[in-house]
């Protein structure tokens, strides 16, 4: 026997004893307690409070095991142990661990014993941990009060999301989210897979480089295979680090493009020794990130297989704020809907984890590109010699592992430290001291991320202006990465996201209230006001809920009550980054790429987010299926109100021409047709296809159009000549007729009489609609179809809303 897996039933305790249960590895504890019934549910009420203690003291983690065998050298494979912890043996310590996003090997051979084993895992409390590590510092490192209700969550590696965010629970879970097996050392084990291409003609050489780990000399026959193409090297190898390499020469590869731009090829790599096998998704591709200088300042642009490759997509949070409520299937879901929405690019944010492996071949499959951040988020950060050495060990693990993955195209520094040196009183009065520390930080992960994999996309922090550029990426536009939020954060109307002209903007987001289905898993009825505690306590960011009350007062009519001001919120959300995407991707290519922030949630929240807590689909996420579709068709106000040009935007690399049908709709839903537009647009373009006067369009209307492009593609939209809430609204007559498919989903029928703006449909069960918050005019039918996530026999009861019923005189 040369492996033991140690995942399974452990025995959890309090470190005093109080508190016992079984806890499942992989699993964090406070699930754990939750199912024992030791604690409430976290998500339900305002719970998170009654749980604070969890994390305030340390925790124990035991099983048994037996090795008949103690023949040659063992060692324990720990991945994901989160996060400072101390592994025994036999009550002997054999590691001592305080990086969750580092792999554990420790010999454990002179501790084991023939028959029963026992291991032990202590967690050590992070809140004591990072008091401690922060009293040790030779100055005060500041983090973000205002993002971590918990304390000095910078001290650790760990994801800083766990003490809280502006959209996540802070209660500090713990737990081990990994593998953790015994394994016996005969010769060699595999230490790291690493590739690197170089494209020349019709041809790709593929490096393959094996690093093995040998306790002393041998000979370790490596099987290698690349496809259908397979050969044996034997390796000499000397106690310590030995490395192989092999050139696959490829003849008229096939190559791996973003969803929507080619096919997903890819092929099976396959390392084999005597005692293991790793294996490789790889995909043949080139990735540029451009930044030469222009009239505006720089390009921030990705060019994959020679193409510019305009990026369309949103921010990646942690699946889960508790790590045994995630799973492959309810992950895969959130990235199938990333796709499903025209998304081609994902931007792992600094703040949550390096994904597991299986994560980045699913993206590698669906076409998503990966920006991939260091985990490094909103905080500063020490830089003292043992805490770079440990991040310096964290890269090295981690790009290695990563790097061979075609999805991913870029890695970032970080997620805004430089704008942090910004925002703390000791940072502004002693600029150069943290601005050194930085520095030394960011360099190191740049030293150890070139090491690790020469050949990738290096960007030092997001947002960024530059290399070395410590400027305003938050307001400044001509170059680099931009984080804007003046909308959100600062209150301005949604044209201002017009003011501005990103090269790539990599963060905006508005907010929205979580579906009612949600919150009613976590809120009783006389929770339903978003002044009550209970709502109060599932919106995170200052003044959220103040914010979205008021913006939608400025643009809405009063929502007659909680259901549909929920709706409401979401509508104005939907509206929000439609304004954003509509105007930044008419810029193309000056504008090269959007990421709204953020695609999905951490636990049932008010958030950016456009899926809600478990997977379904949001209004925003409804409507960024149609403003991310690679042909699209956007009415853009002119600055003054003058003007409405209609922007023809083409992400294909073929021609397209469109047809464009502009009507005006009046209030009770009757349509008149105004023009039709020929237009045509060259590959991976954009152009002007109209420019009409707004005075054409009466007040007491709405300018409507439609498309439909040369390959297919076809869409809608609407524009009110000033703002949704002058509208004097008539009755839409709205009539919901639902059938059976009789496979378990549900065809959905709806018609008007009058004008229906934003028409959506919701129920309690789970599941997907293939249409949703679209508008309809009198006389109109739309014919949708609804998948539960689990099939049903019974119909559901559906709800049904638009913008003339929920407003309170309705």
């Amino acid at each position: 026997m040369t492996f033991i897996d140690l995942t399974g039933s452990w025995n959890l305790s309090s470190k005093d004893g109080a508190h016992r249960t079984s806890m499942p590895i992989p699993g964090d504890v406070h699930t754990a307690l939750k199912q024992a019934g030791i604690i409430p549910d976290p998500y339900v009420g305002r719970n998170e409070n009654d749980v604070q203690w969890v994390a305030q003291g340390d925790w124990v983690i035991e099983r048994r095991f037996s090795v008949d065998d103690l023949d040659g050298s063992w060692y324990l494979d720990i991945t994901y142990l989160d996060t400072v912890a101390t592994v025994f043996v036999n009550d002997i310590e054999v590691l001592a661990a305080d990086n969750c996003f580092r792999r554990y090997r420790p010999d454990v051979t002179k501790v084991l014993k023939s028959g029963e084993n026992v291991i032990r895992i202590l967690f050590h409390s992070s809140i004591v941990e990072g008091a401690e590590r922060q009293a040790r510092q030779p100055f005060y490192i500041p983090y973000s009060t205002t993002n971590s209700p918990i304390p000095n969550g910078n001290m650790l590696r760990k994801p800083q999301s766990h003490f809280g965010w502006d959209w996540n629970i802070a209660i500090a879970p713990l737990g081990l989210y990994g593998d953790i097996a015994l394994k016996r050392l005969d010769v060699a084990r595999i230490e790291h897979v690493v590739t690197e291409q170089r494209h020349a003609g019709d041809a790709v050489d593929l490096t393959v480089t094996v690093t093995l780990h040998a306790e002393g000399q041998g000979v370790v026959p490596v099987y290698v295979s690349l496809g259908e193409e397979r050969l044996r090297l034997d390796l000499g190898v000397k106690a310590g680090e030995n490395t192989l390499a092999h050139v696959f020469h490829v003849e008229n590869p096939k190559l791996w493009w973003p969803a929507g731009s080619g096919e997903q090829s890819l092929y099976a790599l396959t390392i084999e020794t005597p005692d293991e096998t790793v294996t490789r998704q790889i995909g043949l591709r080139t990735a540029e990130l451009l930044t030469d200088k222009d009239e505006a300042g720089s390009r921030f642009a990705f060019r994959i297989n020679g193409r510019e490759i305009f990026c369309r997509g949103a921010n990646w949070i942690p699946a889960d704020a508790l790590f045994s409520l995630s799973s492959r299937q309810k992950t895969e879901d959130l990235l199938r809907s990333a796709v499903e929405a025209n998304m081609n690019m994902i931007r792992v944010w600094g703040g949550g984890f390096y994904e597991a492996d299986w994560f980045y071949d699913l993206c590698d499959r669906l076409g998503l590109m990966v920006w991939q951040d260091f985990q490094f988020a909103c905080n500063l950060y020490p830089s003292t010699p043992d805490f770079l050495e440990n991040v310096a060990a964290e890269v090295d693990y981690q790009v290695r592992r990563l790097s061979s993955h075609p999805s991913i195209v870029l890695w970032c520094g970080d997620n805004e430290l430089v704008g942090a040196l910004t925002w703390f009183p000791e940072s502004r009065g002693n600029r150069d001291r943290y601005l050194v520390s930085y520095d030394r930080l960011n360099h190191m992960i740049e030293r150890a991320f070139k090491a690790s994999a020469p050949g990738a996309l290096w960007w030092p922090s997001s947002p960024a202006s530059g290399y070395l550029d410590y400027g305003d990426a938050w307001h400044a536009d001509g170059s680099g990465d931009m984080h804007y939020w003046s909308v959100w954060h600062e209150n301005k109307p949604f044209s201002d996201y017009r003011s501005v002209k990103p090269r790539f903007c990599s963060e905006f987001g508005f907010q929205s209230y979580t579906s009612l289905p949600v919150i009613e898993t976590y809120a009783a009825e006389k929770d339903f006001n978003i002044a009550s505690p209970v709502m109060e306590h599932h919106q995170k960011n200052a003044g959220g809920n103040e914010r979205i009350a008021g913006t939608m007062f400025r643009n809405f009519r009063f929502p007659k009550d909680f259901a549909n001001f929920v709706y409401l919120s979401q509508v104005q959300q939907g509206l929000a980054i439609k304004t954003a995407v509509d105007f930044w991707r008419s810029l193309k290519p000056h504008c090269m790429g959007t990421l709204y922030w953020q695609l999905n949630d951490t636990w049932p929240v008010a958030s950016w987010s456009s899926l809600d807590y478990g997977g379904s689909w949001k209004v925003l996420h409804y409507l960024a299926r149609r403003f991310f579709q690679p042909v699209s068709v956007a009415a853009i106000p002119s600055e003054d109100g003058s003007e409405i040009r209609f922007s023809l935007v083409n992400d294909t690399a073929e021609d397209v021409s469109v047809t464009l049908d502009i009507s005006v709709v009046d209030l009770g839903g009757r349509r008149k047709d105004t023009m039709r537009v020929e237009a045509v647009c060259g590959p991976d373009a954009a152009v002007t296809a109209l420019t009409m006067p707004m005075n054409t369009v009466a007040a007491d209307t709405i300018l409507a159009w439609t498309f439909v492009a040369s390959n297919g593609m076809r869409g809608e939209g609407n524009l009110p000549v000033s703002t949704y809430k002058a509208l004097e609204l008539r009755p839409s007559g709205l009539q919901l007729s639902v059938s059976s498919t009789g496979d378990g989903s549900f065809e959905l029928s709806v018609a008007a009489t009058g004008l229906a703006l934003f028409v959506l449909i919701e129920t309690d069960i789970a599941g997907r609609y293939s249409d949703n918050a679209f508008d309809l005019a009198s006389g109109e039918t739309r014919i949708l179809r609804f998948t539960p996530a689990v099939p049903q026999e019974a119909i559901p009861d559906f709800r049904i809303y638009d913008l003339y019923s929920c407003q309170a005189a309705a």
